[in-house]
């Protein structure tokens, strides 16, 4: 029989326990060894995200109209706070309230989170203390112009909400970091160069400029809100393009029942008139009429499938450049009837109706052109006048920026540069050409009417003593909201301006919703000659002064319609086909060189006194009230006189 001594059971039993230990380290290690050091991870390093902040949004003169600022909310575990004196002063020096520092140091409660957020540089001190927990957050700053915040949008925290913040998001989003800290046994936290190596710094969104001039977009919402106020309106949209480039430079919009960000793009309306000048550019285009070719207009009564088209301006004949700075209804329908459907429809199509313009800005609508084959027999006239056919402000405004830069159709543009984080740019605005709409050539002519119809037209009120301008004034009736038809005495005032008109720097749209005077010559036309005044006079308005100061400040003299021309055509009467002899308006060679320009005198029979009277002021004369018939002038309707001289306006006592 073996005996063994104690020294040698003692001695096995060692190195049995120390084979036990290597084997066991070694499956700690080997087999075991990832998951305890996640183990280790999760109860001694803590990872945080850190926000990513924002890109910066700047206007097109580098004003800063949005960007990030880092802040840092706190917690506090008051048990672990070793001095609460000092974590007092501190708080106290933050700004927080006596209540909340009383909470933060209360040895009773275990946690207090810290109302509010406070800028990195003033509570550094307290981010070190123990028993603090800093937490980073970022909010976002805007300019203090509302109409251009509301633009611009919101975001909270890193999420978009609406604007360009929500449009631009994919650019304007960072990429979020990642902060990790050691703790203790006793949960207290302090960084280590081993932690720090696996920390992932945030990388701040793109900076986007955009073509949004901040001055001129406070110029526009304030002549916008006045001009709501003083008319009586129910809202209004402003635009301001350049017509060289496509960049929208200011998009003001106003609504008296709730502002709007950017209705001038979410909420399409009939144009009226403002369409004439585009329906001319086809014909001209189209070779079916002539700027000078003249048509008989019917002393302004047409009667045409199942409808009367009327005039305001009555004249027996006018040439299709008087049609345009009369805004004659029955003038227009009458050269459009030579225009196929298909032909209508296209050349409206090519000026960006019924389509989306392609903007980043959310909820933009395409507006309403419907197809020939859906037609009625009165939608030719109707499209003709601008009804039957719904746009947005912006697609107006850049049909408009196609007659102002010779005939091409851009697309509007409000990113002017994109740079990333470390100043590298990304993309650089150039103007996009969608299509030729029509040649320089039949531009430069229909810039001639717009230019007749401000100096001479219905659209005075727009006029500038120093420079010229051009456009054209459109009054539309407004439809019933989820119903067929239109609502009584309420109306859309409409003026469309190039400025200067013989090299245009702005298309301006004005659109005032239901104002009390129904007329865009008297309403809408003066806001642009505001919008315009303020622009010149401001220092950083978009505006290539240079330029400017190099055009002449002698101006053309107007160039209403000349006297009355014998002219011989045929109409129709019971009796069969006879000559008449009516008077033709508007022939410039009739007028010999010298020869005062002569206006006809408006028929303002049927119109209310208030609405007599803003016609003979459209028309260039001055008024005078006399006891006599309602709306019964003298001179007579029709009768051509010079402009300044005064009518006699009977009104029943």
């Amino acid at each position: 029989m073996i005996r063994v001594s104690r020294i040698a059971i003692i001695y096995w039993s060692l190195v049995l326990f120390a084979a036990a230990l290597i084997l066991r380290s070694g499956e700690l290690q080997l087999w075991q060894g990832a998951e305890w050091a996640s183990r280790a991870d999760r109860q001694h390093v803590s990872s945080s995200a850190i926000p990513a902040p924002r890109g910066r949004i700047l206007d097109a003169a580098g004003v800063v109209l949005a960007e990030s600022r880092e802040l840092v909310r706190f917690s506090v575990a008051p048990r672990e706070v070793r001095d609460r004196r000092a974590l007092a002063r501190a708080l106290a020096a933050a700004g927080v309230s006596p209540r909340w520092v009383m909470r933060a140091t209360d040895m009773s409660r275990a946690w207090v989170e810290i109302p509010g957020s406070f800028p990195r540089g003033d509570v550094a001190a307290m981010t070190v203390m123990s028993g603090v927990y800093p937490e980073p957050v970022i909010e976002r700053v805007y300019a203090p112009s509302p109409g251009m915040r509301r633009l611009v949008g919101r975001a909270s925290g890193s999420r978009a909400v609406d604007g360009f913040e929500l449009g631009l998001d994919s650019l304007l989003r960072g990429l979020h970091g990642v902060a990790t800290r050691l703790r203790d046994a006793r949960g207290r936290s302090f960084e280590s160069p081993v932690t720090s190596r696996g920390a992932i710094a945030a990388r701040e969104g793109h900076t986007v400029t955009l073509t949004l001039s901040y001055r001129l977009q406070e110029i526009a919402d304030r002549a916008l809100a006045t001009a709501v106020a003083k008319m009586g309106a129910t809202g209004g949209d402003i635009v301001v393009v350049d017509p060289f480039t496509g960049a929208v430079l200011a998009m003001a919009s106003h609504r008296a029942a709730g502002v709007s960000a950017a209705t001038a793009l979410t909420e399409p309306f009939e144009p009226g008139s403002t369409l004439k000048p585009l329906v001319a550019a086809s014909l001209l285009s189209l070779r079916r009429a002539r700027a000078d070719e003249v048509i008989e207009t019917y002393d302004g009564v047409y009667r045409t499938a199942d409808r009367t088209i009327t005039d305001l301006h009555k004249a027996r004949a006018l040439s299709l450049r008087d049609v345009i700075r009369w805004s004659s209804n029955v003038g227009i329908v009458r050269f459009t009837e030579r225009l196929t459907p298909a032909e209508q429809y296209q050349s409206m199509r090519d000026f960006g109706f019924g389509i989306s313009t392609g903007s980043p800005y959310p909820s933009e609508s395409p507006g309403t052109l419907h197809a020939p084959r859906t037609w009625s027999r009165v939608s030719s006239a109707s499209l003709a006048m601008g009804y039957e056919i719904a746009v947005t402000p912006l697609q107006l405004a850049m049909a408009y920026a196609s007659i102002a830069n010779g005939g091409e159709l851009l697309e509007p543009a409000f990113i002017r540069e994109v740079r990333s984080s470390t100043g590298d740019v990304h993309y650089r605005q150039r103007k996009r050409v969608v299509r030729r709409v029509m040649s320089p050539e039949v531009a430069a002519e229909v810039r001639e009417m717009l230019l007749a119809v401000v100096e001479g037209g219905t659209a005075m009120e727009a006029d500038l003593s120093t420079f010229l301008v051009g456009g054209k004034t459109g009054t539309s009736r407004t439809s019933l909201v989820g119903q067929r038809g239109y609502a009584l005495r309420q109306y859309f005032a409409t003026f469309v301006g190039l400025f200067p008109a013989d090299a245009p720097q702005y298309v301006v749209l004005v659109k005032l919703d239901r104002p009390a005077d129904r007329f865009g010559g008297v309403t809408a036309a003066p806001v642009t000659r505001a919008v315009l005044e303020a622009a010149l006079a401001a220092r950083d308005a978009a505006l290539d002064r240079n330029a400017l100061a190099s055009r002449t400040t002698e101006r053309r003299r107007p160039a209403p319609p000349s006297a009355p021309v014998p002219l011989r055509a045929q109409r129709e009467d019971p009796s069969g086909t006879v000559p008449v002899v009516f008077s033709l308006a508007g022939d410039d060679e009739a007028n010999p060189a010298g020869a005062p320009r002569l206006r006809p005198v408006p028929d303002v029979r049927g119109l209310t006194l208030r609405e007599a009277v803003h016609a003979l002021h459209r028309a260039g004369f001055r008024v005078e009230l006399t006891p006599g018939g309602a709306a019964e002038t003298a001179p007579a309707a029709g009768s051509f006189h010079a402009p300044g001289a005064i009518v006699r306006l009977g009104r029943e006592r």
